[in-house]
């Protein structure tokens, strides 16, 4: 049960005593609505005052059963309280205010939806790479434990339009969906899209059959775990060593990753060489390729120190974390 139904069942037990004190001496006394409340409220809160009038023998059976009762709801509600305060309920509180404040000034942010053990992986993924991300899970329970992990989270189905506006889908970069069924993966991309045309959206799926329907849909790509783990299965016998040092990548907190950085218009790079580019050299990190900016998107493998850069190439390159993001910012013009 939440905090809130806690707190709504001890202010509604508060009301109904109150009531029932006002009622019952208004009927077996005959004073007015008022004066019966206010001998109630001093009756519950043990102030000490004189009665409001002469009290028949009736009326003090009433309020002995009156205090005794009151007086359990309102032992029953400081306990609450105290427990609510104890287990870090306010606390809790804030923390979430906190998150919510902090994902209504996110952007170019990434969107997970379904936090289960792949939606897990892709989060790990994300956080080791220094990427802003909001999670969004139905179930409460794992929502407050990554609110505990001061990641963004929001409790809520992945395929409502108010869930996804509220993680801020409008100023996203990405969106990854990774639901159990497939069906409702294709729901979160069909509602995702239509909230925002530009979005990068990647679905989970199982059955490689229905892949071109989710691209049909609006998928920027469907992804199959069990078509993915095949290929590693083959790769393991035939080349072990490669997946092994790519494992090493991935596993290790501090290890290398192959990611990307944009040339954006206004970079100091645009027009100059690769080997000019202090910039690129600056950042400790090995350009492995390079994809064009331009209509051609062609790719270049390990380009050539004399090849021009332009605005909207994208540059693939090995280097930590850091290093990366350092390198992402700089050909941004930050």
């Amino acid at each position: 049960m939440s905090s809130a139904r806690h707190g709504l069942q001890i202010v509604g037990l508060l009301v109904l005593i109150l009531l029932a004190g006002t009622l019952g001496y208004h009927l077996i006394e005959g004073w007015s609505f008022f004066d019966a409340l206010y001998m109630s409220v001093i009756t519950l809160a043990t102030v000490g005052y004189g009665e409001t009038h002469p009290l028949s023998m009736p009326g003090r059976a009433f309020t002995i059963f009156l205090i005794l009762g009151g007086m359990g709801i309102i032992l029953y509600g400081i306990s609450e309280v105290t427990q609510f305060v104890v287990e870090g309920g306010i606390a809790g509180i804030l923390r979430r205010r906190k998150m919510e404040r902090s994902v209504k000034r996110m952007t170019n942010h990434y969107i997970i939806c379904g936090a289960g053990r792949n939606g897990c992986y892709v989060l790990d993924e994300l956080v080791r790479t220094k990427r802003k991300v909001v999670v969004v899970e139905k179930d409460v329970k794992k929502v407050q434990d990554l609110i505990l992990r001061e990641i963004p989270a929001i409790a809520g189905e992945a395929s409502d339009d108010r869930v996804l506006q509220e993680a801020g889908i409008d100023r996203a970069a990405g969106l990854i969906t990774s639901l159990p069924e497939d069906k409702d993966n294709l729901f979160v991309v069909i509602t995702a899209r239509g909230l925002n045309p530009n979005l990068r959206i990647i679905a989970k799926l199982d059955d490689v059959a229905v892949r071109e329907k989710f691209l049909r849909s609006g998928a920027d790509a469907a992804v199959s775990a069990s078509y993915i783990g095949g290929l590693r299965m083959a790769s393991e016998l035939v080349r072990p060593e490669t997946t092994t040092f790519l494992d090493t990548m991935l596993r290790d907190d501090a290890a290398l990753r192959v990611d990307q950085a944009r040339v954006a218009e206004h970079s100091p790079c645009i027009g100059k060489r690769i080997s000019e580019c202090e910039e690129i050299s600056a950042a400790g990190v090995v350009l492995v390729s390079m994809k064009r900016g331009d209509e051609s998107g062609q790719y270049l493998f390990n380009p050539p120190p004399d090849t021009i850069i332009g605005g909207g190439d994208i540059l693939i390159v090995i280097g930590t974390a850091e290093r990366v993001t350092a390198l992402r910012a700089t050909l941004s013009g930050a």
